[in-house]
Parts: structure tokens; C-alpha cells; sequence
């Protein structure tokens, strides 16, 4: 994808002066509370053996003594600001107990848990604030759930500035490559370089180092800025070269190792028009590994609107579109049939935010204009690549949380996106905006029912019980499962025909067998046929596999 940016190059100096107060000593603070001393409660958790108890206004306090000296319970606290009291509880008696018993008492105005809150994670990197793409995608309280760790994520781009190497190109010039600065805690675990086939694949365009940034840049490290998957692990893959290009064959060969090699998000923030089949062999390749496979959308919807692939595979790949600041879709951005979720890619043609800068996607890299792979700065990027990265940063979040496949990773991205456009999925937007939060804290679809498992009628034994003034059928059907063993509780419905008519029900035995009787049978003396016919079989947990049966209907003729 082609991309602009701009450098964020007054914030290289302020970036030195924050080190050297970073550096500074700073005291570290104990916890109050450890592991030990809390309890799982409702959705959080509470400190063990303690609650609040706020009794009413005129409640005498040798009333409030009596009443916590009954039941054991220790004030250990009172606000004098808002007029609670922090209980003690006796030994033997829960949280859950005695709040219970403490809201029945007609004194008392609220009882509940101490419950634990927890300061959503604002990472203490210097210039975080102009990334407001990251508070677009509401990843800061989704900090506190998943950072990313255990996720392998591919970037299969133009390389990473992940290493210090150097290197002859072409055997006569000598390259240099340096590891981003604000990659140096970033994981990474081995790639490889399918444009110079060696396993350095290091990057000379710039590209793939700022994406790389937005999944997992080193954050909370004091040093520039943050990325949405910041624990997990990268994986350099290089398809595209110094210019930025690459061939199907490079991509696809790319991709494939990923897949191959433990990569459980893959990264594709390239594109073109023009379908192949060697990509889409590639993407379905990596779908069917249980690689949750992200694109970009493409940055040709400014009046010439196309499909971009891989992204427009649908079956196999989350397609991405970018947002601007403001949330509208951005000018750029493709969009049609296959998009599934937005993103912000940004515009440097506005300041929204005005922070004085135009509102691309932040992140460190070197300086794509000279190609100088020891120049890094901050550099703003706008386009679909940019927001790519974002979507497969949230992917690599739900990974770690638990989520396993690529269609339980979509199906959570895009059911809690922050619908945006048209009601529903649109066009312009997809699903909408990537909430990494709402997409952490889904409630989970309920579980498939177990597959149903197969019964059928065995035999059918008719018998008549005739007399000069009466006479009545019988018919016992047996039903058994597809190991041909007896299947108690199953429903057997049938209908009489011929010298009788009426219809019969009935719940086989732990035999598996069901009698079922008919109505008067007529000129049982003189001779006649009657004949039983099993209409349906049902149990809960089954399916009536008719096809199986041995018979389904049986007739007995008397002379």
C-alpha cells in the first residue's frame, strides 16, 4: 500500500530530555492487597473476610454495636465522609453470608463486598498523547484484561528494523541495519526475507517497522510511544522490497511460512486489484491452520473504488477500512461488499485534534524519504496499512485472552465493533470501529448443542387377542441406537390401518421395547388384516434415522 506520512521530528529532542528524567530514582510502592487476601466475586473481585455496611440516618450507634456484635462483625473503619462502615467479618461466614444477612436487617441502608477497582492502564510513554488512534480503538482499559502474550503476530511486509546487522547487497554494498529504538522490548521470533532469501529480514523501506509499531511497539517503556498488543511476539517476514513491492509469489510464499512457522495473526498491509490464485491458495492456506488472517482494505476509494486482495478473500481474511479522527471513513479508503471492520488509518490533510500536527498514525520508525536505515524518529503514516495493524493487534489481545480460530477471533472483533454508517453492517465501515475492549469483554455465544446421535426401529412384533365377542392388536416396537443396543425414553408414534383405525404413543423401556395396543379390531373371527405403521420416533439428544430402520410397518392377516 502506498502511505504518506510526516515526521513528528520536534519530539526527537524532547524524547532525550524525558529519557534523562525517566532515569531518575523513583520509590516503588507496595500493594495493599496480594493475591492472596482477595476473592472472586460476581464479575471482579473483593477483599476476603471485609465489607461495607452503611446503616440509616437516626440508626443509634449502640444500635449500629448490637447489630455488628450480634453477627460477629468487627467495624474496622468508619468514613466520615460518607458515613459507611468497614466490617470485620467472623470466621466461618462468607462475604455472600453476611451481606445477605445484614440487607434483611430494616437498620440498614446498603450492605456489599469491598470490591477491588483497578486504574485503567495509561502507559507512561512520553508522546502517547498524540497517539489518538489507540483511544479510538478503546484499547486502554482492554490493557488490563490482555496485553498480547503468547500471540505470535506476522508482519509479512517490507521487514522490521528488529536487529542490528550488517550485510553486502548484491556481494559489493554494504547495508547497515539497526533495531528501532522503540522496538528494543519488543519480543520478536524468527522470519525470514523471501526478497534477499536469508533469514535477516530486515527492512530498508520504513513500512513494515511503523506497522509492526502499531501491534507491538515496546510500551510503558518511558520511550516515545505505545502498541495495542504490546507483550505479544512479532515475526519479521519480508515479501515487499526497498520500494515497497513485491510479487504474488513472494507474498505467498510469505504468508505460507507464517502459517507454517506459529504465526497466529498475519498481517497484510498490501494489496493490489487483480485476483490470483496463488494469494488466495495462500490466505485459505493460513485460514485453515487456524491463522486469523488481517488485510487492508486498499487506498483507492477516492473515486475509483475497487476490491484490493488478499483483503477482498472474504472466506479467509478480516478486510480493513480506515477512519480519520473524527470517526468518518477516510477519503482514501476502499470500501464495498467484502469490508469487515474499520480502523483508524488517519488523514494528514486535517488537524481535528488540533495538536498541530495532521492526524496520522504515530509510531517509530526511520525516515522513509532518505531510506537512512539509522535515521529514526516518530513518524506520522496515513492509510489502510495503518489501520490494519490495529485490527490484528486486537486479534493477538483476544488470542492471548483464550480465544482460539480465525472465525471466533472475527465473530468478536465484529459483533462489539462501535457501529458506525448505516445500522448493522455497511459498506463504508463494515462492522464498524474495533472496540478492543467491548471485544475482550463480549459474553461468549453459548456452546453448540452435542451433535445429535441416531436411533431406529429395530423390528415391529404384531399379535392378536381375539375372543367370539372381542378382539384388539398389539404391536411391540423396538428401538436401539446405531450400535444396535436398546434405547430407553424414546417416543415412538405410529397409526393403525386396515380392520382397525386410530393412532397410539408410547416411551420405550430400558429394553428399548414400546407396546402400543389398538382399538376393537373388527371380524377377527371370520378373518382380517390389520397393519401398525411407526410414524416417528423422537428423544431428546437423537435423531430418528428412518433410513436405518429395519421396518417401519408390519400387518398380520387372520383367515
Amino acid at each position: 500500500m502506498r502511505e504518506r506520512w510526516r515526521s513528528l521530528a520536534p519530539f526527537v529532542l524532547l524524547i532525550a530530555l524525558l529519557a534523562l528524567v525517566a532515569a531518575s530514582p523513583v520509590a516503588l510502592a507496595r500493594g495493599i492487597f496480594s493475591a492472596a487476601d482477595l476473592i472472586p466475586y460476581g464479575q471482579g473481585q473483593a477483599v476476603a473476610g471485609e465489607m461495607i455496611v452503611k446503616f440509616k440516618p437516626g440508626v443509634a450507634p449502640a444500635a449500629v454495636d448490637a447489630i455488628n456484635q450480634a453477627r460477629g462483625a468487627a467495624a474496622v473503619y468508619h468514613s466520615p465522609f460518607a458515613g459507611f462502615e468497614r466490617l470485620r467479618l467472623p470466621p466461618g461466614r462468607s462475604v455472600a453470608q453476611m451481606v445477605a444477612a445484614y440487607r434483611q436487617n430494616p437498620n440498614v441502608e446498603y450492605a456489599e463486598p469491598n470490591y477491588i477497582r483497578r486504574a485503567s492502564m495509561v502507559p507512561n510513554d512520553p508522546i502517547y498523547s498524540y497517539q489518538w488512534h489507540m483511544r479510538q480503538i478503546n484499547v486502554e482499559p482492554a490493557w488490563d484484561i490482555s496485553t498480547g502474550s503468547g500471540a505470535i503476530v506476522a508482519v509479512v511486509d517490507t521487514g522490521i528494523a528488529y536487529e542490528d546487522y550488517d550485510e553486502l547487497l548484491y556481494g559489493i554494498l554494504p547495508m547497515y541495519y539497526y533495531r528501532a529504538p522503540d522496538l528494543a522490548q519488543t519480543r520478536f521470533v524468527g522470519g525470514y526475507d523471501f526478497i534477499n532469501n536469508d533469514t535477516h529480514p530486515n527492512d530498508d523501506n520504513a513500512h513494515g517497522t511503523h506497522v509492526a509499531g502499531t501491534i507491538a511497539q515496546s510500551t510503558n517503556n518511558a520511550l516515545g510511544v505505545a502498541g495495542v498488543a504490546f507483550n505479544a511476539s512479532l515475526m519479521p517476514v519480508k515479501v515487499l522490497d526497498m520500494l515497497g513491492t513485491g510479487t504474488d509469489a513472494e507474498v505467498a510464499d510469505g504468508i505460507r511460512f507464517a502459517a507454517d512457522h506459529g504465526a497466529k495473526v498475519i498481517n497484510l498491509s498490501l494489496g493490489a486489484p487483480e485476483s490470483s490464485a496463488t494469494l488466495q491458495d495462500a490466505v485459505k492456506h493460513a485460514y485453515e491452520a487456524g491463522v486469523t488472517v488481517v488485510c487492508a482494505a486498499g487506498n483507492e476509494g477516492n473515486g475509483q473504488n475497487r476490491p484490493s486482495y488478499p483483503a477482498a478473500y472474504d472466506a479467509y481474511c478480516v478486510a480493513v477500512g480506515a477512519t480519520r479522527y473524527d470517526e468518518t471513513r477516510a477519503y482514501y479508503s476502499n470500501y464495498g461488499s467484502y469490508l469487515d471492520l474499520a480502523a483508524p488509518g488517519g488523514d494528514l490533510n486535517v488537524d481535528q485534534n488540533h495538536d498541530g500536527y495532521g492526524d496520522g498514525v504515530l509510531q517509530n520508525t526511520f525516515d522513509p524519504n532518505t531510506g537512512d536505515t539509522s535515521d529514526f524518529a516518530y513518524w506520522f503514516f496515513a492509510g489502510t496499512s495503518m489501520a490494519t495493524p490495529h485490527v490484528s493487534g486486537v486479534a493477538a489481545l483476544l488470542i492471548a485472552d483464550g480465544v482460539t480460530g480465525p472465525d471466533a477471533v472475527r465473530h468478536a472483533m465484529e459483533t462489539t465493533a462501535r457501529d458506525k454508517g448505516a445500522a448493522g453492517w455497511d459498506p463504508q465501515y463494515g462492522w464498524g470501529i474495533v472496540d478492543a475492549y467491548a471485544a475482550l469483554t463480549q459474553t461468549p455465544p453459548p456452546p453448540p448443542p452435542p451433535p445429535a446421535k441416531a436411533m431406529h426401529v429395530a423390528s415391529i412384533t404384531m399379535a392378536l387377542k381375539a375372543s367370539r365377542t372381542n378382539a384388539y392388536a398389539t404391536a411391540t416396537v423396538t428401538i436401539v441406537n446405531a450400535s444396535g443396543k436398546p434405547l430407553a425414553g424414546a417416543t415412538v408414534s405410529g397409526h393403525w390401518s386396515g380392520a382397525t383405525a386410530d393412532t397410539d404413543t408410547g416411551v420405550s423401556s430400558r429394553t428399548g421395547k414400546v407396546t402400543l395396543t389398538s382399538n376393537k379390531v373388527t371380524r377377527a373371527p371370520s378373518g382380517t388384516t390389520f397393519t401398525f405403521t411407526v410414524d416417528n420416533v423422537s428423544a431428546s439428544g437423537w435423531t430418528y434415522n428412518a433410513a436405518a430402520n429395519t421396518e417401519t410397518s408390519d400387518s398380520i392377516t387372520k383367515p
